[in-house]
């Protein structure tokens, strides 16, 4: 498979072609609306020609359809689903009003731009073919109905010249024959059966991810507030079974608590658990925030977002720090675009889509509260609270003990100290599971250097992690206890 084009490509193929015929028009008032008619037809025939080959419609062609477009107009900005629907009711290909007129002159001044127009089309439907690198049959004979059609027209009005030369069929991406040799044009599906020989991780059971679940530090209200959305889904599932009904039911989810407490890892894991009990199709996690969704200026953030949101379907979309959507109030920004997007999207695939939003909790109250749409699908609220420092011990010891390093009594003295020190003394920056991890690596490191400096060293010297390295990493003396 060829390597697609770019959108500046398209457009730059798209716009010297045409300018380039432009120019070959003796009469002004045809070139004006040539020029000015020019757009729509090509991008109708863009629009036929995607809907001929059958394909999803991806987020990337929009960027293709809107870059078919001639300088000294304003950029259009059709949106995805806008893009998704006119491929799909697609009405046909109508003679272009320019086109009529072309014969016109033609037929009065014995011409043959008709004739070399088709040459145009067929060059066209080829290059929006060819956006995801390869022409397919269906694309093929789009274009060769389209130029035929227009082709008859011309014949009808007696005008001199042919057939246009090129034959879109002759473009057609070909798979390999068996047992072919040399270098050949292929289509994608050689690679995706490629990935499928590679053996896929067993998929992890309810109770194997229940247990993932009760293994993590703390949160115990989150734990709970998990099991009781399982048992609610299951008992619903059990309920339409036996023909009963069944009360609408969101479960997106509002994630409200400070950084490092563990939100974005018990949403990998709802993810997987929705999967395994049959509300979700794939349970892959897509993670992220305002600078993953908002563009910089009007069209690209509903693209971005879209984007975002079909690689999303059939798992769960956590967006972190969710709240930054609505919080720039500026006349440039397009948070509130995104928005819109995602609520769309959460209707259009409400059967196969879990959204969950977190943030601080403060933050996140007026994000829900900013846009009707939002209170309406967020209704249930996880709180994950800061861990306490036996807790930031706890976890301290568990990364101590999942890397092969050891604390002796004194050093897990130390440690304990100081986590509770870092508990007490917390503030608004307060990381809780980050900054007991960036702590460990600082230890870490401190404990590389003085390992290195020994003259011999053996396993015990390398997983022991003494008392100096952690008041090391502490950036303390060794005799001093930890200070707000």
């Amino acid at each position: 498979m060829k390597t697609p084009l770019s959108p500046a490509e398209v457009h730059k193929q798209y716009e010297e072609t045409l300018t380039a015929f432009l120019k070959t028009v003796p009469d002004a008032t045809l070139r004006v609306r040539l020029s000015h008619g020019a757009d729509d037809f090509f991008r109708s025939l863009a629009l036929g020609v995607w809907h001929a080959d059958g394909g999803p419609v991806t987020a990337g062609y929009v960027e293709y359809y809107n870059a078919l477009y001639l300088r000294g107009n304003p950029a259009p900005s059709i949106l995805f689903w806008e893009l998704s629907t006119c491929v799909s009711d697609y009405p046909g290909l109508p003679t272009p009003d320019f086109f009529h007129r072309m014969r016109a002159y033609d037929k009065v001044a014995g011409g043959d731009l008709s004739r070399r127009f088709l040459d145009i089309v067929v060059l066209m439907g080829l290059l929006f073919a060819s956006v995801d690198g390869m022409v397919s049959e269906g694309e093929a004979a789009f274009v060769n109905g389209t130029a035929d059609s227009l082709t008859r027209l011309c014949d009808k009005d007696g005008l001199k010249g042919s057939k246009a030369p090129l034959d879109a069929k002759d473009f057609v991406t070909a798979r390999p024959a068996a047992g072919a040799s040399g270098p050949q044009v292929s289509v994608p599906a050689p690679a995706a059966e490629e990935k499928e020989k590679v053996p896929a991780e067993p998929e992890q059971t309810l109770e194997e991810l229940l247990a993932e679940l009760d293994e993590l530090c703390g949160l115990d209200k989150v734990k709970a507030d998990v099991k009781s959305l399982i048992n609610l889904v299951k008992v619903r599932k059990l309920r339409e079974k036996e023909g009963l009904p069944v009360p609408p039911l969101s479960l997106h989810l509002v994630f409200m608590g400070n950084p490092g407490t563990g939100k974005t890892t018990v949403a990998r894991l709802l993810a997987k658990i929705y999967h395994v009990i049959g509300v979700l199709s794939k349970g892959q996690l897509v993670e992220v925030d305002r600078s993953g969704l908002v563009a910089g200026f009007v069209g690209q953030t509903a693209l971005k977002t879209q984007e975002v949101i079909t690689k999303a379907i059939g798992g769960v979309l956590f967006i972190d720090e969710a709240y930054a959507l609505t919080s720039h109030t500026g006349q440039n920004d397009f948070g509130q675009e995104a928005v819109e997007v995602l609520l769309k999207n959460m209707e259009d695939h409400r059967d196969d889509l879990i959204v969950i939003v977190a943030g601080y909790t403060d933050l996140m109250g007026d994000f829900i509260h900013s846009n009707p749409g939002l209170e309406s699908r967020f209704n249930k609220y996880f709180y994950f609270d800061d861990y306490n420092g036996e807790q930031m011990l706890s976890i301290f010891q568990s990364m101590c003990k999942k890397n092969g390093y050891a604390l002796d009594g004194e050093a897990e003295k130390y440690a304990k100290e100081f986590l509770n020190e870092m508990y007490a003394c917390r503030d608004e920056n307060f990381g809780n599971a980050r900054d007991v991890r960036n702590f460990f690596e600082r230890s870490v490191a401190c404990q590389s250097d003085r390992v290195a400096a020994l003259e011999s060293v053996d396993k015990e010297a390398l997983m022991a992690l003494t008392a100096a390295d952690l008041k090391e990493a502490a950036g303390e003396e060794p005799a001093e206890e930890p200070e707000c």
